[in-house]
């Protein structure tokens, strides 16, 4: 994919996910403060965390192209990560927010009130929405192979969730149990809090330059040793950069063979492996006579 076509669909996700959670935020916050649904007005909160969440998914992986630099000679690829830390971080919060409200109403024992039939239209409405923006979302996220905007994508999903236990909540409080709307707010909580949880657990292991593991190796080994010239394999090390992936590999070749035929050999190795793995940015190879 070129850079360009690139660029078209990172302001296409923004644009798209931008727009849909202002007027999605807007619809629910009037009718949970017109149905008087709790529940409801947290789920407009959660969506319009998603403005600042897409906001920060776009300025991440823009910054996260920018080509290698003097003072940046792998590249800028962790900015993305970066981005994910903090949409991971926005949206424990936006949890931590919603389940306050849910737990305060709940101690203090306020006075609950039966929510309108509004709320519930709004819980469908937001439902169908926001899993089509999740999947339009991770569909272009999968191409560009962006962790931001696969964050962003669950970020989606999260509020989905969250509408179907708004939903739920609603419909058990105009059914008679109007304790069901807050409880409904701490599910939703929960909900929101494992999303956040993943999304900061994958950024953290691509910043810390953790393994790519044992299934990734164990295919690149054997492709390795497959290459002309490769007697064996004595070091292979992967590492996560961002979306990137960094290797270091030491192979055994003839001893006997000219130092120019063991640098054909991983000249051979490092082209093929780059071409055949294309999230693997880099290979530094080290050759030992066998």
């Amino acid at each position: 994919m070129k850079e360009i076509d690139e660029k078209k669909i990172v302001k296409k996700l923004s644009f798209v996910g931008i727009l849909g959670n202002v007027l999605l935020a807007a619809f629910k916050l009037v009718a949970g403060l017109l149905g008087r649904s709790g529940a409801m007005i947290s789920d407009a909160v959660h969506s319009l965390s998603d403005v600042f969440a897409t906001f920060v998914a776009y300025i991440g992986v823009l910054l996260s192209k920018q080509p290698e630099d003097a003072e940046h000679p792998y590249g800028h690829e962790r900015l993305e990560c970066v981005a994910s830390l903090i949409l991971g971080l926005i949206l424990a919060g936006t949890g931590l927010g919603i389940g306050y409200t849910g737990v305060q109403k709940l101690v203090t024992r306020e006075e609950l009130e039966i929510p309108t039939i509004l709320p519930l239209i709004a819980a469908v409405v937001s439902i169908v929405a926001k899993e089509a923006m999740f999947w339009y979302t991770m569909y272009y996220a999968k191409k560009l192979d962006s962790s931001a905007f696969k964050a962003d994508a669950w970020h989606h999903r999260s509020d989905a969730l969250s509408s179907i236990g708004s939903f739920l909540g609603i419909a058990l409080a105009r059914m008679g149990f109007p304790i069901m709307d807050p409880i409904a707010g701490l599910v939703i909580c929960l909900f929101i809090w494992k999303v956040a949880y993943d999304i900061i657990k994958d950024a953290l292991n691509k910043m810390l330059d953790t393994s790519c593991g044992k299934d990734l190796e164990d295919r690149l080994r054997k492709y390795i040793e497959e290459q002309p010239g490769v007697v064996r394999i004595d070091l292979l090390q992967t590492r996560q950069f961002g979306n990137k992936i960094y290797m270091d590999l030491e192979i055994a070749v003839d001893g006997n063979i000219k130092l120019v035929e063991a640098h054909d050999i991983a000249e051979n190795v490092h082209n093929n492996v780059e071409k055949e793995f294309p999230n693997i940015k880099h290979v530094m190879i080290h050759v030992n006579p066998a």
